[in-house]
């Protein structure tokens, strides 16, 4: 039952997804016509020496007027409208004072948000939609961010076959056209990798220190220091780490070398595929779901020299298969589900996550409704947190706690039960359901403090 639900949410998310993109082509088009026609309009009265203010020239620029208008909000309302919260069966309860304690003092971390996809969104400042930003991260006292970014979306996305898609099918590319993204974004992939990259230092240079690129190990081991030190101290003090990621390496637009780009750009975890099948392996949700192949070999090798994580996200069975035997570094999958807790395509079975475990990796559990079956759609009220703890249950039962971790998918166009501001809901569930703290500290950050530390390179390496 809960697969079938699944399938006709994804079948009927795949029939409104087209039908948006349809009219957001259409749309595109008009607002190209109407900008040829004003300016030939008024081209047309300077060249005939005639009055700029004619009926047809008012008439022409009031719609291209009201089109731009249309065009800039565009970006923001579809934020807010895709990336909102699920409401649920009763309101959570009110943190217990050891829930609250334990969280102030862990080390935080989530694997997975693709709030760079919304570039008109300011990181520094709190926004009253959406799911991520700093003063919201400060909020939840989460201590690292992973910031993964997208560059294809296949047009009528679904979790069951998805073709490859062109550069003109791709969703991502209306995206780029509607956000303003540089020109080179609208025909390149890697160019799709390297702005958003460029947008998370940005922030950080802009943040007064409060934001910083985790790159190396030294990164890493310093914000652990220095937000240990500031326990009990609010602001900048807790420092917030962003860690870049990329989320299917169609990104490298066929080029080997962009791998070792990308490293440079700072980006310091990868999966190797996303929706569709692409020259690495395959996904979950391709078409073929095909195996990892001697490209996508060469790929994780070079991964794994440079130290970059290796993430398997959404990746297909035989290409997970493949990363596993190829594999000499931990290995995590950053936002998932688990097929024994949701029957999903998109969730990894028992095997998986137990050969995850023998790389030292981790499974970091995501928090959208498709993926832990918390209700059959984003209607229905549900019990979302729960789900998302039956999930982390079952991992750490099968595989060990010092195996699991958390991975929102916050700003994946999605909706979720509760934004960054709201893990502590997390932690105190953890308790109830019997966690010691110590474990708990173990999932919600201590974990991938961890594996991320014996992972990420060494800054004298990273000079090198």
């Amino acid at each position: 039952k809960k697969l079938d639900q699944k399938l006709a949410c994804s079948h009927t998310r795949r029939i409104i997804m087209v039908e948006v993109e349809l009219v957001l082509k259409i749309y595109i088009a008009f607002t190209l016509l109407v900008a040829l026609a004003f300016s030939y309009a008024v081209l047309q009265s300077l060249l005939a020496r005639k009055r700029l203010l004619r009926p047809r020239n008012v008439a022409l620029g009031i719609l291209f007027a009201v089109c731009a208008f249309i065009t800039l909000k565009l970006p923001v309302e579809a934020d807010k409208l895709m990336n909102s919260l699920s409401p649920q069966r009763a309101p959570f309860p009110i943190p217990s004072a050891e829930a609250v304690a334990l969280h102030e003092k862990m080390f935080i971390a989530d694997l997975h948000a693709d709030t760079l996809m919304w570039p008109h969104r300011d990181l520094l400042a709190r926004h009253t939609y959406g799911h991520v930003d700093i003063p919201r991260l400060r909020d939840g006292n989460v201590g690292l961010q992973a910031f993964t970014i997208v560059t294809g979306s296949p047009s009528g996305l679904n979790f069951e076959s998805n073709a490859a898609p062109s550069i003109l099918t791709d969703s991502i590319t209306l995206k780029a056209i509607f956000d303003g993204w540089p020109l080179d974004s609208i025909t390149s992939r890697a160019a799709r990798t390297l702005f958003q990259a460029r947008a998370l230092h940005s922030f950080a240079n802009r943040s007064g220190g409060e934001l910083v690129v985790i790159k190396t190990r030294q990164d890493l081991q310093s914000l652990l220091a220095r937000r240990a030190a500031a326990h009990g101290t609010a602001g900048a003090g807790r420092l917030i780490g962003g860690l870049l990621g990329i989320e299917g390496l169609h990104a490298l637009d066929d080029k080997f070398d962009n791998v070792k780009a990308f490293f440079d750009a700072g980006i310091r975890m990868m999966a190797p595929t996303h929706f569709f099948d692409n020259a690495l392996g395959g996904s979950a949700a391709g078409e073929k779901k095909i195996a990892l192949t001697d490209f996508g070999r060469k790929v994780i090798a070079e991964m794994e020299r440079l130290g970059i994580v290796v993430d398997v996200a959404h990746a297909s069975e035989a290409t997970i298969d493949g990363v596993l035997a190829v594999a000499t570094r931990p290995v995590v999958v950053s936002h998932t589900g688990v097929h024994a807790v949701c029957p999903s395509i998109r969730n990894l079975k028992d095997h998986h996550l137990q050969g995850i475990a023998r790389t030292g990796g981790l499974v970091a559990i995501t928090y959208f409704r498709p993926a832990i079956c918390g209700a059959p759609d984003v209607k229905t009220p549900g019990d979302d947190l729960k789900s998302i703890v039956d999930s982390i249950m079952h991992v750490r039962t099968l595989v060990g706690v010092e195996h699991v971790a958390l991975g929102s998918d916050f700003d994946g166009t999605v909706h979720t039960p509760f934004d960054t501001a709201g893990v502590i809901h997390i932690t105190d569930a953890l308790l109830q359901r019997g966690l010691s703290p110590k474990e708990v500290a173990l999932v919600m950050g201590g974990n991938v403090a961890r594996v991320f530390e014996s992972v990420l390179p060494d800054e004298t390496t990273t000079a090198a």
